[in-house]
């Protein structure tokens, strides 16, 4: 039996529970971020933990793995805790951040360690939500704001991408079947 997940990819019962794990990690973490005080009274700025999941996705499985834990976290928690408008934010700002992060990961990661990895995504991320808010609000002037979350989405990609980058010796360990 298998389970046909994003865009037709198959997914093996082994494979889809494993998923369903990294799936409810990130949703958690999320959860768990709603009730961490930010020092910096600025709207949008989160530490991101659910990312520390999405780059785990990535080195243990891949690109449409790491989109289909992403938009399964973002659609659970905005049923448990959101709205339509926070959902768009954040779903925007998932796909737009693990885009980027499997891209500079499999093309520049002799360049860039998982830190640095982690970082692109946590701009690309502050970005895309950058852009949705422009688009509700019809007003492109939001972009301003973009210096103060590209500062906040640094410190907070170093934070994500070293615990990322603990967990990535354990997942060297894994040992999981390649006829998935």
């Amino acid at each position: 039996m298998c389970f046909i997940g994003l865009e037709g990819t198959k997914l093996s019962n082994k494979k889809l529970v494993y998923i369903s794990i990294l799936v409810s990690q990130a949703l958690v973490l999320n959860i768990v971020e709603s009730f961490i005080p930010v020092p910096i009274p600025v709207p949008g700025i989160k530490i991101g933990l659910a990312n520390i999941v999405t780059l785990v996705t990535i080195l243990l499985f891949g690109f449409k793995e790491s989109l289909i834990v992403v938009i399964m976290r973002t659609l659970l928690a905005q049923l448990l805790v959101g709205n339509l408008t926070s959902f768009l934010y954040s779903v925007s700002g998932g796909i737009l951040s693990a885009c980027i992060m499997f891209f500079v990961y499999k093309r520049y990661s002799k360049y860039f360690s998982l830190v640095g990895v982690s970082v692109f995504g946590s701009v690309a991320h502050n970005v895309g939500q950058l852009f949705v808010a422009a688009l509700i609000i019809n007003n492109f002037l939001i972009f301003s704001y973009l210096p103060v979350l590209m500062i906040a989405g640094i410190i907070m990609g170093v934070f994500t991408g070293l615990v990322a980058n603990y967990f990535k010796k354990y997942i060297k360990n894994v040992k999981y079947d390649s006829k998935w």
